[in-house]
């Protein structure tokens, strides 16, 4: 017979708890997943860095001085005096000496040389880290489920960025040619952005718990995403657009704000033939493009910002707000660098912000995909 219990005894005290198991979704799939962040955040700097080393190589007239595509020899500078005057030879054969650089000696020569090597050398840098990172965690066994995929995306989007980069280049040898073709220019520095964004966005769903990310995407805040894509679209756009102005030097064609030549639109638009060649080649309506582009981007940002301050979240609301003063910091730049004829400090800022706005719409973009979520007392 049992003996009796009281109401107020605690039932089953003296049973072993069962395991509560917290986490499930993260469970098998989470990886080493601060481990890749931390890969993924040294890769976008270094991406960055390139971005910016490429803007200074265009700017200085370099990308030139190396008339060859060596990826595995060519990590070597010249160690001789020989070798440079053969690599100096290389160079005298091609347009750009002959009909603009023919006063320069071998001393000035090594200037230009060493900013190319430098970009190509980083370039080389950033595949080196990316072979080594991916191998790393895919043979360790630590890459999240979902990653290799796209970790291997990130490393072709690289190596097509070298053969591009090579492509550009190329086309700057051929004859009655003093640079690289804009267009060819304007696909390399699409890729690279194409790929910061890649990189900058694995970087934020790593920066969150895979169930927290399937949560918050079930209230994703459509219309501000919807926005901020859109936004996103038209920058990598304006983006293209710069690049054609920098690889035909359209920024200096026209010094005045906010006309061109003292009237709205600029003289000469289309005076090369066939006419389809003026929009890539004729600096005055390259340039007026850039413009017009420019301001229809504002006000497109205007319209998401006032969007993206209407969100629930202040987490978005933040990022929306962010990317908008950023957007202002790059029109202000923009305006000074026509007025400055592309003074090299201005220029090549005015390109390390469109970095910086570049990857703050992307945020926005994230913020409105996953909602951080708040609490009503914030």
């Amino acid at each position: 017979m049992s003996e009796k219990r009281s109401i107020f005894e605690e039932v089953g005290s003296d049973d072993a708890r069962p395991e509560i198991r917290k986490g499930g979704i993260d469970a098998g799939r989470r990886g080493s997943r601060k481990g890749l962040r931390a890969w993924l955040v040294l890769l976008f700097l270094m991406v960055a860095v390139m971005i910016v080393v490429g803007g200074l190589t265009r700017l200085t007239d370099s990308g030139l001085s190396i008339t060859e595509w060596k990826p595995l020899s060519g990590a070597l500078p010249p160690m001789t005096q020989a070798d440079w005057e053969a690599e100096f030879a290389l160079y005298q054969q091609i347009p750009q000496f002959t009909e603009m650089n023919s006063w320069m000696e071998l001393s000035d020569f090594k200037q230009i040389y060493w900013w190319e090597w430098g970009h190509r050398q980083l370039g080389r840098a950033i595949g080196l880290v990316w072979a080594v990172g991916f191998l790393g965690f895919w043979i360790s066994g630590r890459m999240p489920t979902g990653w290799v995929k796209r970790s291997l995306l990130i490393g072709a989007m690289g190596g097509a960025q070298g053969a591009i980069g090579w492509w550009m280049v190329s086309s700057g040898l051929g004859e009655g040619m003093l640079s690289v073709a804009s267009y060819r220019l304007a696909v390399h520095l699409g890729l690279a952005f194409a790929i910061l964004g890649t990189i900058a966005w694995y970087v934020f769903l790593l920066s969150r718990e895979e169930r927290d990310l399937m949560q918050a995407r079930r209230v994703r805040e459509a219309k501000q995403f919807g926005l901020a894509t859109g936004w996103m679209h038209f920058a990598f756009l304006q983006i293209l657009l710069g690049a054609l102005v920098a690889g035909i030097d359209a920024g200096r064609s026209f010094t005045d704000w906010p006309t061109m030549g003292g009237q709205f639109f600029p003289p000469y638009a289309f005076d090369i033939e066939p006419v389809w060649r003026n929009f890539l080649e004729n600096p005055g309506l390259v340039q007026f493009i850039h413009r017009m582009s420019g301001y229809l981007l504002l006000i497109f940002g205007t319209v998401a910002f006032l969007r993206g301050r209407r969100s629930a979240n202040p987490a978005t609301r933040r990022a929306f707000t962010a990317a908008y003063i950023a957007l202002w910091g790059q029109v202000a730049l923009g305006v000074a660098a026509v007025m400055t004829a592309a003074h090299l400090h201005v220029a090549i800022t005015h390109q390390v912000v469109a970095v910086l706005l570049w990857v703050l719409i992307l945020r926005a973009r994230f913020a409105a995909a996953y909602p951080v979520a708040t609490s009503v007392r914030g």
